[in-house]
């Protein structure tokens, strides 16, 4: 069996491993048009961080060992452009412009998803750059040193903006974020929006909701962030407004594609033709609370994906469960979380939602150093089950909202998840954690 996969990254070469392990004779070739390969897209932000610590620190496999360990056909600097199903055929063309075919049995698409870049006047300037690849990562680290950068706007006040908001503020750059819609990260329970909001704002990060970009100029050496009402002079851009599928070989082979442009899939990762398989952020997926379709880019699963396409590949018909969407960031000294359907989320599939906001503490009231808890917890009026949670505080955060996130791929009611035997120790959490105390307060809303 011939199996190909384009992209190198966490699906691509997840697949492409554990299909070594369980096809030892199997023909395994990866097309990656980078030359890198399975590395942590996630680390990037402190990596950028940290001006001593090199950008590859951050490859978790070096590429040899793909090739010489594991006898895989990793060929890095190959660009698919095209893929013919009917003769199971990928084309592709090297970074010298070499044009060449390949032959495949079964094929994974694993080509990830891209920044956002807008069709404004100025956004394809050297000098505005994006964040994805670690290409990317080490473009914008050797500009801030090459080009001493001391101030930076970003474009955007989603996760990759916050999270790179304190890289930058860590690197003693001044830094100012903008973006066009007026209310600070909507989707999210004022009341946590506001935390974060004050703490960026102690930060001396200059927020600028509600500005329209109309052009990026060269000004000399640094730029202006023009608006209607604003201009803001800068030396560096970083735009973060969010990603999009790499879809376009897909679209071009006439793959289905689904939510916002993602390769729709089924249980098993097969697209819409049954040589071709699917995973990671091109992917889209099932929401666990909601039964539909969903695309939410996330790490886990993309290299779950990947594993469970070599899997079906070697016969084992391995269906993936869905994905309820949970994610944390770090944010200066809060931690930030979140898992399941927001408010808006809940509505559009139909549930009728109750809400609430608490605040408690990381520890018991009597022991030292304990910090401030805010718990946004929504679920459904009729049936009583548990739709979404959000969190943030300075400590204990991150791995809390692993229990909500259990209790929503359980299809656990507020009432089952109030009674869960949660772990209690004083440095911890009070002897009622701010879990609980959330379900109570709920339940009573209910």
């Amino acid at each position: 069996m011939e199996f190909v996969v384009i992209g190198g990254d966490a699906a691509g070469m997840s697949a492409a491993s554990r299909a070594r392990r369980l096809m030892p004779d199997c023909k395994i070739t990866v097309l990656e048009k980078t030359l890198d390969v399975s590395y942590s897209a996630c680390g990037m932000p402190y990596n950028i961080a940290d001006p001593v610590r090199e950008i590859d620190d951050l490859v978790v496999r070096q590429a040899v060992v793909f090739r010489e360990k594991q006898k895989i056909n990793l060929l890095t600097g190959r660009c698919a452009t095209k893929i013919v199903p009917g003769e199971n055929m990928v084309k592709i063309v090297t970074l010298t412009g070499k044009t060449t075919d390949i032959h495949y049995d079964k094929l994974l698409i694993a080509t990830g998803a891209s920044p956002i870049i807008p069709d404004t006047p100025g956004f394809d300037m050297e000098g505005v750059m994006g964040l994805k690849t670690l290409d990317d990562g080490r473009k914008i680290k050797s500009y801030i040193k090459e080009k001493n950068v001391k101030h930076a706007t970003i474009v955007g006040m989603g996760y990759i903006a916050l999270e790179m908001s304190e890289a930058l503020r860590e690197r003693g750059i001044d830094v100012a974020m903008i973006k066009p819609r007026p209310e600070f990260m909507p989707r999210m329970d004022r009341k946590i929006a506001d935390v974060i909001k004050d703490t960026l704002i102690s930060n001396q990060v200059a927020l600028h909701p509600g500005h329209e970009i109309e052009r990026i100029e060269q000004a000399g050496k640094t730029f202006k962030v023009v608006c209607a009402d604003l201009t803001l002079e800068t030396d560096m851009v970083l735009v973060a407004i969010g990603v999009e599928p790499n879809n376009q070989l897909a679209v071009d082979a006439g793959l289905k594609t689904g939510i916002k442009g993602a390769i729709s899939v089924d249980g098993n990762l097969r697209t819409s033709n049954e040589d071709i398989y699917a995973a990671g952020d091109c992917a889209d997926a099932i929401h666990v609370v909601t039964g539909r379709k969903t695309w939410i880019p996330l790490a886990l699963r993309a290299n779950r994906a990947g594993w469970a396409v070599a899997d079906n590949i070697a016969g084992k018909n391995l269906a993936l469960p869905g994905v309820a969407g949970t994610s944390v960031f770090k944010m200066f000294d809060l931690e930030v979380a979140r898992t399941g359907l927001d408010f808006k989320d809940a509505l559009d599939a139909g549930f009728n939602p109750a809400v609430v906001t608490i605040k408690s503490r990381s520890r018991a009231h009597a022991h030292p150093g304990a910090s401030q808890i805010h718990v946004h917890m929504i679920a459904d009026k009729a049936s009583g089950k548990l739709l979404g949670v959000e969190m943030v505080g300075k400590e204990g955060v991150a791995h809390r909202i692993n229990a909500p996130a259990v209790a929503l791929h359980a299809g656990m009611t507020i009432d089952e998840f109030l009674q869960c035997d949660l772990a209690y120790a004083p440095p911890f959490s009070p002897v009622w954690d701010p879990m609980l105390t959330a379900a109570n307060q709920l339940l009573k809303k209910l």
